[in-house]
C-alpha cells in the first residue's frame, strides 16, 4: 500500500458507514395498511381496518389512494356512531371503502369533480392553491408514498351517502 492508499481507504469505509446508517433511519415503502399501522397519528384508522378485514385488501397490488382520517378526526365522530360502527362490520366496511379511490391520485393531479371510491360510491374532490379536499374533508398531510398507492391524512371522517 502506498501512503495514499490508507487514508483513502478509510474515507471510503467513513462514507460507506455514512451511507449505510442513512438507509437504516429512512423506512423502506411499504403496503398502505403496514404504512397506516406504523404511523401513529392513523392509530384508530389501522385499527378499524383490521376489524373490518380490509388489511389484506389494503396489503393487495392496488393500485389505492387513501383519504386516511387523522386519530383528531375520529375523536369528533359521535360516540353512538363508532359504538354501531364497531358492532355493524359491514357499515364499518362500506364506511372505510368510502375512504378508498381503486386508483393512484397524487394531490398533484387531484382536479376538480368525483371520484368513484372502492365502497361504489362517488366523492367530491377539489384543489384549489395548496388546499385540497375530498367531500367537506381538508388534506393535512398527503402524498404519502406507499408500495401499492399513496395515503392522504385528512381531518374528517367520510361517511358515505345513505342508500
Amino acid at each position: 500500500m502506498t501512503r495514499y492508499t490508507r487514508p483513502l481507504l478509510g474515507a471510503l469505509a467513513v462514507t460507506a458507514a455514512a451511507w449505510l446508517a442513512g438507509c437504516a433511519t429512512t423506512p423502506a415503502p411499504t403496503t398502505i395498511a403496514d404504512t397506516a399501522a406504523r404511523t401513529p397519528q392513523l392509530s384508530t384508522l389501522n385499527r378499524l381496518i383490521q376489524e373490518a378485514g380490509m388489511a389484506d385488501t389494503l396489503r393487495a397490488a392496488g393500485p389505492y389512494t387513501v383519504f386516511a382520517p387523522s386519530d383528531e378526526a375520529f375523536k369528533a365522530v359521535p360516540a353512538k356512531t363508532m359504538a354501531e360502527l364497531s358492532t355493524n362490520k359491514e357499515l364499518l366496511k362500506s364506511v372505510l371503502g368510502y375512504h378508498v379511490l381503486p386508483a393512484k391520485l397524487a394531490l398533484a393531479d387531484v382536479k376538480d369533480g368525483q371520484a368513484t371510491t372502492l365502497q361504489g360510491a362517488k366523492v367530491a374532490v377539489a384543489h384549489a392553491g395548496d388546499f385540497v379536499t375530498v367531500d367537506e374533508a381538508l388534506v393535512q398531510t398527503g402524498d404519502v408514498q406507499a408500495t401499492n398507492g399513496v395515503v392522504h391524512v385528512i381531518d374528517r371522517v367520510l361517511m358515505p351517502p345513505k342508500k
